[in-house]
């Protein structure tokens, strides 16, 4: 019963102190104009906090469409990139068929493991929207993988961090060729072999695409030299430090060669001679 009485009071006197604050301000705010002024300028201090934390809520939730919207930007700007290049050789050579011939998909990973050694990654376009099997997928800072199999809406990625994962690689854009894959230890490294052990080169050259693979069109870039040592006395096995980190991509192009399955059928038909 006494507790009772004793939380009965703690409320009674709660009550009066509100009751006695409301009067109190009341007051001030009918007692001159110094008081309204302070009264005035606590309003607006406490609307300005109000304002201020709703929009800084406000801007966190706009961040994924702010993001969303600067990759699709990127995506288009790698576009107009792609048709400088075009135009960039056609001058040169007089040829572009073999650029020309890559269609390019933007698309957004919606599942990624980094912490394997066959890693993976899912993406939220599939063969409805064009993507076929075979397809090579990069961002604006590199390659990333190879589309190995897709759904209606959805496609499966092997990525670049796999150890069965090799890309065909050129050191700057008229060097020696060889394979590129990945060193097994961090998502920015990988090691480029079978280079010539005559080859000129130095630490901090750019890596390339070679153009030599169906998957990727060329010059495409990778990353830069790093250490290197000779094998067996005969060629250079070189680290190399990619641009693209795969534990931070969110956004992908899908590049679908339209020439692919006439490609397949050469090599197929050539195979089945031997």
């Amino acid at each position: 019963m006494a507790k009772k009485k004793n939380i009965g009071s703690i409320i009674f006197s709660a009550a009066i102190f509100i009751v006695l604050e409301i009067a109190a301000l009341n007051m001030l705010s009918h007692n001159g104009e110094l008081q309204n002024n302070w009264l005035a300028r606590s309003s607006h201090a406490i609307n300005a906090a109000v304002w201020g934390t709703s929009e800084r809520i406000s801007h966190y939730f706009s961040l994924k469409r702010e993001n969303e919207d600067l990759a699709m930007e990127n995506y288009h700007l790698l576009q107009e990139l792609r048709k400088y290049q075009d135009l960039e050789v056609e001058m040169e050579y007089g040829d572009v068929e073999t650029i020309r011939n890559f269609t390019y998909i933007h698309s957004s990973i919606i599942k990624h493991s980094t912490n394997k050694q066959h890693n993976y990654m899912i993406l939220d376009k599939g063969a409805d929207d064009g993507i076929r099997n075979g397809s090579g997928v990069i961002t604006a800072n590199g390659t990333i993988g190879v589309v190995h199999a897709t759904s209606r809406h959805y496609s499966y990625v092997m990525t670049f961090n796999n150890k069965d994962m090799v890309i065909s690689a050129r050191i700057g854009k008229e060097g020696a060729v060889g394979p590129l894959t990945w060193d097994g230890i961090t998502t920015r490294g990988a090691m480029l072999r079978e280079i010539p052990h005559n080859t000129p080169f130095e630490e901090g050259d750019t890596v390339y695409t070679s153009g030599f693979s169906a998957l990727f069109p060329a010059d495409l870039p990778l990353g830069t030299v790093g250490s290197n040592r000779i094998v067996n006395g005969a060629s250079y096995e070189i680290k190399v430090k990619l641009f693209e980190d795969l534990a931070n991509v969110r956004y992908v192009t899908v590049v679908i060669n339209n020439e692919m399955d006439e490609i397949r059928e050469l090599e197929e038909e050539a195979t089945n001679e031997d």
